[in-house]
């Protein structure tokens, strides 16, 4: 069983596997995802190259920054997404894989999704950077809680990015309101960013033996609240999710 906590609450060793999205708000729901979670290499290959995707969105976002306070606060947050990933790497390299070949077979999916993704200006790059990182980073700590405890106290640990998020919700903050009249636009890029998201957090998930995919009446609950942390990390800036 799986509870969805708030992560900063370090947890027993002896406790069924935990997660706490940040929202303060957010409820707490079981669900059993244990048998959904994959194997551990290919779960940290497909973490570690997501958080490639999230740090090269970073990377673009200050390099667009219009300032050099911008640039500088958003560079502290591609650094902690850049050492989650390395945190992972170690992991792959310390169970005796190669990182390379365990996130390879991710690179295209997840290059799409970028694609996809990524922004047509500074705003919406922000604006992507601070909702693709919560959402999914919250979702990977919780499929993580079915690989073998001692693993998955780490990953929740390495992929517990709070510092970024806050910068990122800060520096968004300030842009909006300097300008409010983009506030319509990025609320409906928000919207448009959910689906793809969704898409890769179930694509981590493996398929129940005997079923055709992972069950949804299994999954729907951690959708659910993770749905409502998107929500309200949209109405935390101002904007209508």
């Amino acid at each position: 069983m799986l509870r969805l906590f708030r992560r900063r609450r370090r947890r027993s060793r002896t406790a069924a596997p935990t997660i706490t999205p940040r929202s303060e708000g957010l409820a707490a729901v079981r669900v059993e995802l244990a048998e959904l979670t994959p194997a551990a290499e290919p779960f940290l290959g497909q973490a570690g190259y997501l958080l490639l995707v999230l740090f090269e969105n970073l990377g673009r976002a200050v390099a667009l920054a219009p300032t050099t306070a911008a640039k500088t606060t958003l560079s502290r947050a591609a650094a902690q997404v850049l050492e989650a990933h390395e945190g992972l790497v170690t992991e792959l390299l310390s169970s005796g894989a190669d990182p390379v070949a365990a996130m390879d077979p991710f690179r295209q999916p997840l290059d799409e999704y970028q694609r996809r993704i990524e922004g047509n200006d500074w705003a919406e790059i922000l604006v992507t950077c601070y909702l693709t990182t919560g959402f999914l980073t919250d979702f990977f700590v919780g499929v993580a809680g079915g690989l073998p405890p001692g693993l998955a106290d780490r990953v929740a640990l390495l992929l517990d990015v709070d510092r970024a998020e806050q910068v990122l919700e800060g520096e968004l903050r300030s842009l909006i309101e300097q300008n409010p009249r983009m506030a319509s636009r990025l609320a409906m890029w928000g919207r448009r960013l959910i689906g793809d998201t969704m898409l890769v957090a179930r694509s981590a998930l493996v398929a129940a033996p005997g079923a055709d995919g992972p069950q949804l009446d299994r999954i729907e609950p951690v959708f659910t609240e993770l749905i409502g942390a998107h929500t309200r990390r949209m109405d935390a800036l101002g904007l209508t999710a």
